[in-house]
């Protein structure tokens, strides 16, 4: 007698999905403490990251851009901005369209510095994920993405 589909699979026990929220918030945990140490030498924060790689992907932005793309408060945005710009990463200048209004943009040294960080970061994650086989990488970033998206 063969066993189809409908016999093979397993009825949802709460207790799994505990467990697996609780393995992926464990490896979640390990990535966000690897990201801080590999960020450290750069005195950069998890969210000033997050703004250099915005305006790396969207370009020169107005800070009420940037903060919509973040989702953080204009004020958050402006304070981020001063970090940034303090390390001589990004720059202000006027909107040529609205001098009122303020751009923002990666500076050359903001660029250099971004790519060290991703090759820094890249190392770390393949430590993590280096455990894994290539198969299993990539049906692990599958399924990442279905959950994201």
């Amino acid at each position: 007698m063969t066993s189809g589909p409908a016999e093979t699979a397993r009825p949802a026990d709460p207790a799994d999905d505990e467990s697996l929220a609780d393995a992926l918030g464990a490896v979640a945990r390990e990535l966000r403490e690897k990201s801080a140490e590999t960020l450290a030498p750069w005195d950069i924060t998890p969210g000033h990251l997050r703004a250099l790689r915005t305006l790396t992907r969207h370009g020169t932005m107005r800070l009420s851009e940037l903060s919509d793309h973040l989702r953080i408060a204009p004020r958050t945005a402006t304070e981020v901005a001063d970090a940034l710009q303090a390390r001589d990463l990004v720059r202000r200048r006027a909107d040529p369209a609205d001098r009122r209004a303020t751009l923002i943009e990666v500076t050359e040294h903001g660029a250099t510095i971004l790519t060290e960080i991703r090759a820094a970061r890249g190392t770390e994650a393949g430590r993590v994920f280096g455990r894994l086989s290539s198969a299993d990488r990539a049906e692990l970033a599958r399924i990442l993405r279905q959950l994201r998206d």
